[in-house]
């Protein structure tokens, strides 16, 4: 099959969006992975807890803010939201490099400006997600979700890969600088694009009934709710990424390049289905792909759980990242299709507690696991409580099983 250049590149304002995306996320993906080995340096023996811990630190702000960041991305300039996001996540980066640098930093200082960051995700993400349907045609979103998918997860091979390698040479501090360095690249695409198109004659200001509005148009639209439903289940009862520092350091027995390879495993797998599905014009059968997504990804969870394996340890994740792929892509356009542009920022706020609130949340819940009946059981047994939730949510929701995806393609181009 000969590649072309995916339809959604062609808008230049998205695609200045997408590199200053790939740039920024592969700085922010080679701090996340040097944020986990950096608590395993910190406790002088293997503690789940510790690692667990960051998971909860990203997603209360993100519960707690996220309701009032939908009502602002659909009341302000969102790209004005985004000047002021991204900068504020970079000046957490560079604090975290300073404390590095300077010796003082400590685990409750991780916990802290992790939690800072989250907040400015918080507002940034709803905003983002919901301007992307300003930048390209309706019948070019569902490409751009999945060149969204690639820079995100090429960025996720990357930065881990690079975070390995900076950690071993360099040290952890420069980790957190490169990531602050890479925020530039979004900033600097944010000022290209110039003024973006936004629907506020609808802006609900921010109160309590915006919010409201928000979670009542979730509710009547079981499409866009069991998917958010699916979507955390799956990443609920299958996530161990905080456990990596461990399954890496105890059980594979790696060091820091082997461990930084693991951390971008998923990402490879990532990058190659988004690759395959930026080349489908029309992605039919929507639901039936996205229920088999699910079901590989927990099933790789299992093979990733029961390993000692590097080798085979790495064909899990990078199964596992490949079926989260196709499941994102599809998901979002599912959603973004389905709402209009006045309420975007609210449905994307409330999906963000799901999105976040399932891989952070799990891996508090491995790490309890985790430490009562070890590493390995806790990766497993997840893949059980995936299989029975994704079979309750189906039976619920059987539309979800013959989603097309050509209903609602009926948005109007934005002005390139």
């Amino acid at each position: 099959m000969k590649l072309r250049i995916p339809p959604a590149l062609h808008h230049r304002r998205y695609f200045y969006i997408w590199l200053g995306l790939l740039i920024s996320i592969a700085g922010s993906q080679m701090q996340v992975a040097a944020l986990h080995w950096h608590i395993r340096t910190l406790t002088s023996e293997p503690n789940p807890l510790a690692l667990g811990g960051i998971g909860l630190a990203r997603i209360l702000p993100i519960v707690l803010f996220s309701f009032i960041g939908g009502p602002v991305a659909d009341t302000f300039n969102r790209r004005g939201i985004l000047f002021i996001t991204q900068s504020v996540m970079a000046l957490t980066a560079l604090g975290l490099a300073l404390l590095s640098f300077s010796g003082h930093i400590t685990l409750w200082l991780i916990y802290l400006l992790t939690a800072v960051q989250a907040t400015a995700q918080a507002f940034d993400s709803p905003a983002r997600q919901a301007m992307i349907p300003n930048l390209v045609p309706a019948e070019d979103l569902p490409n751009a979700f999945s060149m969204s998918s690639i820079a995100m997860n090429a960025g996720s091979i990357v930065g881990p890969a690079l975070s390995g390698i900076v950690i071993a040479t360099l040290g952890l501090g420069y980790t957190y600088l490169f990531n602050a360095i890479s925020f530039l690249a979004v900033i600097l695409a944010l000022a290209l694009i110039g003024p973006v198109f936004q629907d506020t004659r609808k802006a609900p200001g921010i109160n309590l009934a915006a919010m409201d509005d928000g979670i009542r148009f979730i509710v009547r639209k079981p499409i866009i709710l069991s998917t958010m439903l699916m979507d955390f289940v799956a990443t609920f009862f299958a996530s161990a990424n905080t456990m990596m520092p461990i399954v890496a350091k105890d059980i594979l027995k790696v060091s820091e390049i082997g461990y930084g390879w693991l951390s971008s495993a998923q990402a490879i797998g990532s990058v190659a289905a988004g690759v395959v599905v930026s080349q489908v014009q029309k992605l039919r059968k929507q639901g039936p792909i996205f229920l088999i997504a699910v079901v590989i990804f927990g099933s790789a969870t299992v093979l990733f759980g029961a390993t000692s394996a590097f080798a085979i340890a790495m064909l899990a994740l990078i199964l596992m990242g490949a079926a989260d792929a196709v499941s994102t892509i599809i998901r979002n356009t599912i959603r973004q299709l389905n709402t209009p542009d006045h309420i975007r920022g609210r449905m994307t706020a409330v999906n963000q507690i799901f999105f976040q609130g399932g891989p952070q949340l799990g891996e508090v819940e491995s790490g309890i696991v985790a430490s009562l009946f070890g590493v390995p059981a806790a990766i497993i047994s997840g893949r059980i409580g995936c299989i029975v939730g994704t079979a309750l949510i189906v039976l619920k929701w059987p539309q979800l099983r013959i989603y097309n995806g050509d209903e609602h393609l009926q948005a109007k181009a934005p002005a390139d």
